[in-house]
């Protein structure tokens, strides 16, 4: 009998564990049957009640990319947010109590019962709930931080059942009633006063603690707001809702600010990847000719008998790279992901020089000499790159003459040459013949292009009148394809 009914307790969590992993592949994030059967083995040595521990036990096992942990912590929060009909919200205007009621809540806990569920916090007047506020975030008591939450997006989010309005929202709406710069503002002030001798850097030490203090409350309130909408939504519909492209699946011309960060966080651990993967491709590379002589001399440990062939390996040399990239309108962001991931790689390669263009060029490789942070040096060519030849409106045609006449003598049998633009030439001639020409003259002509392959040759776009002179003409959107294009460098 008690097997039974623990096989039907584990039949609702084996079928929410497997929703879960599906929605971990349509988020992106590559989890195999195997690691599938990994978590299954790993959640059954964890207390399920443990929720932490439980999260992190599903995470060894099916994340293997710090870049996808925040993906795997917003599925994880929907599929696994805390339930009951505290969440539900058809009852958020029927509970009401005292203000003591409230306050002694923050102190006693009834037994399974969650921080800030019942106990009557919603009767709060304003000023007490600034004050549990204000001691939440002065204490760091997480409990008492979980209780305010709760009140806060019952009080101003205004959530109403089946309301089609997105989180972020909900969270606008009570943050603002929470004048959160202000209690920070009142935390410092306190700290001064208590603490006359406090010099600058512990001042600002204390600061940057308050705000990570803040940081951890809006995730709290975020947190508060997920689980109601997943209790008046469904698991599935938040899910999708919720979903947003992995970092090297963001399209570099559409990306947001918040993914624009997450791009330039991925990019470091991309670079060392493929700049171990070069080498060893490097290393790694075919067997030259026969070595007869140095045949012949091992041979003699075989009595004469050449039972050892050895072979002349070649040392490949490392290939120049010349960069020439359109930085006109959307295609920048493009341009300078490239830029970027090239430099990081400026160990594999004998020499990298670069150029931009808009309806003129100019060579930008000084920018990056010496340089540490290559974001200085992106914005040096942001700003003062001559690019500019008459009206600031792509002219690829123009460019590559300009390029023709003052650098076309460096390309030679080592030179690689890069070329990233969407090839939208606003309808100008497009003298194709300049790729030709350096296509004769160096080791490999390649074309990035960040548009969709569909866009190719509609409108303005002249795609196919230089890809005949190229290589290889890629369609580069991301920082996956990004990758996948590097292996073509060596």
């Amino acid at each position: 009998m008690d097997k039974v009914s623990s096989v039907k307790e584990a039949s609702p969590l084996l079928e929410l564990l497997n929703g879960f992993i599906v929605e971990l592949r349509q988020a992106g994030l590559p989890v195999s049957l195997t690691e599938n059967l990994d978590a299954v083995a790993a959640v059954k040595h964890i207390p399920i009640d443990d929720r932490e521990a439980f999260k992190y036990a599903l995470a060894a096992t099916l994340v293997k990319n710090h870049a996808h942990w925040r993906a795997f912590e917003t599925v994880f929060e929907v599929y696994f947010s805390l339930r009951g009909e505290e969440y539900d919200l058809s009852d958020d205007e029927s509970t009401s109590a005292s203000p003591e009621d409230g306050m002694a809540a923050d102190n006693e806990q009834q037994p399974g019962q969650m921080p800030g569920q019942g106990g009557g916090q919603e009767g709060l007047s304003q000023e007490q709930l600034a004050e549990m506020l204000y001691r939440s975030l002065m204490n760091s008591d997480q409990n008492l931080m979980r209780a305010v939450s709760r009140v806060a997006v019952q009080r101003f989010a205004g959530m109403e059942p089946g309301r089609p309005v997105g989180g972020t929202y909900y969270l606008y709406r009570t943050l603002r009633n929470l004048d959160l710069e202000g209690v920070l503002e009142r935390m410092l002030e306190e700290v001064k006063s208590d603490n006359t001798g406090l010099d600058s850097l512990n001042q600002r030490l204390l600061k940057d603690e308050y705000e990570h203090r803040i940081e951890e409350l809006k995730k709290q309130i975020e947190a508060e707001i997920r689980r109601r909408l997943v209790a008046d939504r469904g698991i599935e519909a938040m899910a999708k809702t919720l979903r947003k492209p992995l970092p090297e699946d963001v399209d570099f011309m559409h990306a947001s600010r918040e993914e624009m960060v997450a791009l330039k966080r991925a990019i470091w651990p991309l670079t060392r990847k493929l700049a171990a993967r070069l080498a060893r491709k490097r290393r790694h590379g075919r067997k030259g000719p026969l070595d007869f002589r140095n045949t012949v001399r091992h041979s003699l440990s075989y009595g004469g008998v050449p039972a050892e062939p050895k072979f002349k390996y070649p040392k490949p040399a490392k290939p120049e790279i010349m960069v020439i990239a359109d930085i006109s309108g959307s295609v920048a962001a493009f341009a300078r992901f490239t830029l970027h991931l090239v430099y990081a790689l400026n160990s594999q390669f004998s020499k990298v020089r670069s150029f931009v263009f808009i309806d003129g060029i100019d060579e930008v490789t000084k920018y990056f000499e010496g340089v540490d942070d290559i974001t200085a040096a992106i914005h040096r060519v942001n700003t003062e790159a001559d690019v500019i030849w008459v009206d600031g409106h792509s002219d690829y045609g123009h460019a590559f003459e300009i390029f023709n006449e003052r650098y076309a003598k460096d390309v030679g049998p080592k030179t690689t040459v890069m070329i990233l633009g969407d090839a939208r030439n606003n309808y100008h001639a497009s003298q194709s013949w300049v790729i030709k020409d350096l296509e004769s003259k160096a080791r490999k002509v390649f074309w990035l292009n960040p548009e969709p392959r569909s866009y190719w040759d509609t409108g303005d776009s002249i795609v196919s009148e230089y890809s005949g002179y190229c290589e290889g003409t890629f369609e580069v959107r991301n920082l996956r394809q990004l990758e996948a294009f590097v292996e073509n460098l060596v």
